[in-house]
């Protein structure tokens, strides 16, 4: 595994490019208000990721989903009502986990700071220190994002990127973000850690077509294993993403895309664009020598996606619920 470093104040170049946009964030946003944020946030996920390293994955799953709908706003952290069926209870958003990890740190931030941080910021930062937790790079967050008061199944349903996802499709979603296609190819390295279900692949396995077939984009040796796993019908097992290390953030991901071994079809989807294919086969062959200082960039970038700032939207006293 190549080494990762801690990148300091690197964004700022960043920062300045985002500025034209109306939503302006900033670093050490809490530095009056709230002055130990961010201290009680690393503190809470140093003592609880160590001991669940696995949740580190679920949180930078939750971060995407929630960025991806109604941007950065903590959308998806709030549960469903009478009157409204919320993202949290989406088909692709059934199986995140680690809402409880954002809610303790919610409740010790309201005892020290009472209204102060944003759902939203605290599901930011638990993602990074997640990540540092298990290996992988530390990057600046900037914070100042304020909390939505929406949350829409339908929304969530429609507009995540799927595990099922061609490329063009996939190309599509990111840029309707503002993400970049190298974004793409960089925020999937996010698979080298975590699980997938085997509902996920059953139809890569066994009936890709229609017709009973494999996929035949995927290595026929790793299909085979995979088949050993997740029998016709099984919908409890779970794989590993990057087999042998899916606990640590490295860059193995590349690596076993190139060999067809990417677990989802949008892993795999990455070697049928040459932007994507090259970024790929790079970090295959030099180890992940860009890799930990092209993720940190493009996790800022992706924590600017439609975020509330200044008056708009509210600071939730419990994540879960509006005020």
């Amino acid at each position: 595994m190549s080494g990762f470093r801690y990148f300091g104040m690197m964004f700022f170049c960043l920062l300045v490019f985002m500025g034209s946009t109306e939503a302006q964030l900033q670093l050490g946003f809490y530095s009056r208000s709230c002055p130990n944020a961010e201290r009680i946030v690393q503190d809470y996920v140093n003592r609880h990721i160590h001991n669940a390293p696995s949740l580190a994955a679920a949180i930078i799953r939750m971060h995407f989903h929630d960025c991806f709908v109604r941007g950065c706003d903590g959308s998806v952290l709030l549960s469903s009502t009478k009157k409204n069926q919320a993202e949290k209870d989406a088909i692709p958003n059934q199986t995140l986990r680690g809402f409880n990890v954002i809610d303790a740190v919610k409740s010790a931030l309201e005892k020290k700071c009472p209204g102060v941080v944003s759902c939203s910021d605290i599901l930011a930062l638990v993602a990074r220190d997640a990540v540092l937790m298990i290996g992988g790079p530390h990057w600046d967050v900037p914070t100042g994002r304020r909390d939505g008061r929406v949350s829409i199944a339908n929304e969530a349903l429609f507009n995540l990127p799927s595990p099922f996802a061609n490329i063009t499709v996939l190309k599509q979603q990111f840029s309707a973000t503002g993400l970049s296609v190298k974004d793409l190819a960089v925020l999937s390295g996010g698979h080298t850690i975590g699980i997938g279900h085997c509902t996920l692949i059953s139809n890569r396995l066994y009936n890709f077509t229609g017709k009973g077939d494999t996929d035949p984009s995927l290595d026929p040796r790793y299909a085979a294993q995979l088949k050993k796993k997740c029998k016709p019908g099984n919908s409890n097992t779970v794989v590993e993403m990057d087999p042998g290390s899916f606990k640590s953030f490295d860059e193995d991901y590349y690596t076993i895309v190139a060999k067809r071994r990417g677990l989802f079809q949008s892993d795999s989807a990455l070697l049928d664009d040459a932007e994507t294919r090259d970024y790929v086969r790079f970090q295959s062959r030099t180890q992940g020598s860009t890799f930990a200082q092209d993720f940190g960039e493009s996790m800022v970038k992706m924590g600017y996606i439609g975020v509330l700032t200044g008056k708009q939207g509210e600071i939730r006293k419990r994540c879960a619920v509006v005020n």
